[in-house]
C-alpha cells in the first residue's frame, strides 16, 4: 500500500496519509485531520508504507483550496501576534519553560503551545488563562531544543540554512566522540549548533574518520619509513598523510608521507 508523505506547517516530524485516487503535483497543499484537529500540509512524496509510518498516519480530507490556504496565512499571522502576549503570560507566572513557538488549527479553535524545559512544569494555571482570553482550547506540546530549530528554521556555522530544517527527517545520535575522532576542537561554539545541541553534520563525515582512525599510525608513536626510523608528530585523514619526525643527534627534520607509501600495519 502506499501513503502520501506530508510536512505539516510547525511540525517537526513527516505524517502519513491513506488516499484514494488523486494525483499530486509536487509540493501539493493538502487539508488532513490530526489529534488537534483540520491542519494544512504539504505533499513531499508517496512512498511505501510500513510499521513505522502507520504510527504516524494522519486522515486525508482533501487537496486544499485557496480558502484554505488564505486561512492557513492568517493564522500564521496571528500566532505571530499572540506569541510575545502568551510568552509574557508564562513569564508572570514564573514558569521555567522556554516557549520556542505556538501553532493553530485550520479552524482556530486550538492552540498548540510547543515549548521546551529542563524539568516537570505546572502549567495548569497558563492554560486557564488562555483559554479564557482566547477562546480556544489549549495544548502544551513539550518539545526538543533540536525539533524547535527544525520547524523555525535558523543559519548554521556554515552559512547556510540548517540541515534539519532543509531536508532531515529524524535526528541521528551525535556524540561527543564523533567531534574527537574528526580532530575537532572541543570548543561549544564550534561543536554545538544553532539549537544548542551537538551539529548533526559531524554524524555525516564519521564513518570516513572511523575508517581512517583505523588505517593512521597513532601520535607519538615510533614509524619506520623509507628513510629510516622516526616519530609520528600528525595526520591529515583528508590528504592521507602522515608527518614524521626524524632526530639524529642535535639536528631534527621533519618529512611528509603519503600513507600508501607506508606500511603501517607492521608498525602499529
Amino acid at each position: 500500500m502506499q501513503l502520501i508523505e506530508i510536512v505539516l506547517y510547525n511540525n517537526p516530524y513527516l505524517a502519513f496519509a491513506k488516499y484514494n485516487n488523486e494525483q499530486f503535483l509536487p509540493n501539493q497543499k493538502v487539508i488532513v485531520e490530526t489529534n488537534s484537529g483540520f491542519e494544512i500540509g504539504m505533499v513531499k512524496n508517496i512512498v511505501e508504507s510500513d510499521e513505522e509510518k502507520e504510527k504516524n498516519l494522519v486522515k486525508f480530507k482533501r487537496i486544499a483550496t485557496e480558502e484554505d490556504k488564505t486561512k492557513h496565512c492568517k493564522n500564521c499571522q496571528y500566532c505571530k501576534k499572540i506569541l510575545p502576549e502568551i510568552k509574557k503570560e508564562a513569564e508572570n507566572l514564573g514558569l521555567n519553560m522556554k516557549i520556542g513557538f505556538i501553532s493553530t488549527n485550520l479552524d482556530q479553535n486550538k492552540l498548540i503551545i510547543n515549548y521546551t524545559a529542563d524539568e516537570r512544569v505546572d502549567f495548569r494555571e497558563l492554560i486557564k488563562l488562555l483559554a479564557s482570553k482566547y477562546k480556544s482550547k489549549i495544548e502544551m506540546r513539550q518539545i526538543g531544543s533540536r525539533d524547535e530549530t527544525k520547524v523555525i528554521g535558523a543559519i548554521g556555522v556554515c552559512g547556510r540554512e540548517t540541515c534539519c530544517k532543509l531536508f532531515l527527517n529524524d535526528f541521528d545520535k551525535v556524540s561527543i566522540k564523533m567531534a574527537k575522532t574528526q580532530n575537532i576542537a572541543l570548543n561549544p561554539t564550534r561543536i554545538n549548533g544553532m539549537c544548542g545541541r551537538l551539529l548533526c553534520c559531524l554524524k555525516y563525515e564519521d564513518e570516513f574518520y572511523e575508517h581512517m582512525q583505523k588505517k593512521m599510525p597513532k601520535l607519538n608513536s615510533k614509524i619506520k619509513t623509507p628513510d629510516g626510523e622516526g616519530v609520528v608528530t600528525s595526520t591529515d585523514y583528508l590528504r592521507e598523510t602522515v608527518t614524521v619526525t626524524f632526530t639524529n643527534n642535535d639536528s631534527t627534520e621533519i618529512k611528509i608521507y603519503n600513507l600508501n607509501d607506508l606500511n603501517i600495519s607492521k608498525d602499529k
